[in-house]
């Protein structure tokens, strides 16, 4: 399949690809948030509910695909809490019509607290045991984070789209350059590069609640990938710095009980941050030619949004230049 969307992809086609693996939906589709896949919910006439999802054509290769499912079902089996692709006929990666799928179960679970410091210190223990489970080899398939040339590339992605305003194109690309160069010399390589979830936020954190007790457990590794282990935590800290150096203490404790953190990580954790901004604006101007996104989208394409991340990239650059979040005196 040559296309990068889902134009293609009706509800019959689905349907029909979901039965070719012998699961037959017994309710309609329930559509689950995601905008870089199509991920539905539905429950099967063996009275089970499951959760199906489509990758993106022409985004991974097969090999990248299964090199996830593989590191899923391998922290599995090191008592790391997570959502594994079903395995069918020994497989857990299909095909129907030139689309790529795979299969999980439907977990529930309430979204995670980032100002609950009892569920912070747990995720640290979750990752903690996550990190150790996967420092011992790195993917080769996968992509490393590279600060660098990934600002660089998203640069000139966000240059070739007509969404910036003329009248803002000399502050937003002056700006832009300055907040690449002061995050470069802020992105040290004093870390050991290990396999990661790559994208834990929030919204990829269940909460759940059985048997008189709660926990964690992570869904969604399709953006796992090589890289510090900060880039696993720095995400869940927000508020005041005050506050931030708190959850980070409490994370880090946790995370101890199971795996050593190098505390030189934490001058990563702004680098990390821009990275993460840049990468948001350069995804949204790839993706525009999906209807999907223009229509969830819009205000990309608005003056005002564009004056905002002005804004914020100014904030982001004096983050940089502040003392960093570390837990020493």
């Amino acid at each position: 399949m040559s296309n990068f969307d889902f134009s293609n992809l009706g509800p019959d086609l689905i349907l029909d690809a979901i039965e070719s693996i012998g699961i037959y939906p017994e309710s309609g589709l329930l559509a689950l948030n995601s905008y870089e896949n199509r991920v539905y919910q539905f429950k099967a006439d063996d009275n089970l509910r499951y959760v199906v999802k489509f990758y993106r054509p022409n985004r991974w290769t097969d090999e990248q695909i299964l090199e996830e499912h593989t590191y899923s079902y391998d922290l599995l089996e090191h008592d790391v809490p997570l959502v594994v692709p079903i395995t069918i006929n020994g497989k857990t990666l299909f095909e129907f019509n030139g689309y790529r799928f795979c299969l999980y179960k439907s977990v529930g679970g309430r979204m995670f607290e980032l100002d609950n410091l009892d569920q912070l210190e747990w995720l640290g223990r979750l990752l903690g045991k996550l990190h150790k489970a996967s420092s011992s080899s790195l993917f080769t398939s996968r992509a490393t984070i590279n600060i660098e040339q990934e600002l660089l590339e998203s640069t000139e992605v966000i240059k070739q789209v007509n969404f910036i305003p003329s009248y803002l194109q000399n502050t937003f690309f002056s700006d832009l350059a300055l907040l690449t160069e002061r995050t470069l010399k802020h992105a040290n390589t004093n870390y050991q590069t290990i396999k990661l979830h790559g994208d834990c936020h929030a919204g990829n954190i269940l909460w759940q609640s059985h048997d008189a007790k709660s926990d964690a457990i992570l869904v969604d590794f399709d953006d796992c990938i090589n890289g510090p282990a900060i880039q696993d935590i720095w995400m869940m800290l927000n508020g005041d710095r005050q506050e931030k150096l708190m959850q980070l203490d409490v994370m880090i404790n946790a995370y101890e009980e199971f795996h050593k953190f190098n505390h030189a990580e934490f001058s990563l954790i702004e680098p990390l941050r821009a990275r993460r901004m840049v990468n948001y604006m350069a995804w949204i101007s790839k993706r525009w030619s999906d209807p999907a996104f223009p229509r969830n989208f819009s205000w990309f394409a608005t003056d005002k949004y564009w004056e905002q991340q002005i804004l914020a990239m100014k904030e982001q650059i004096a983050a940089l230049n502040e003392p960093t979040l570390t837990l020493f005196p």
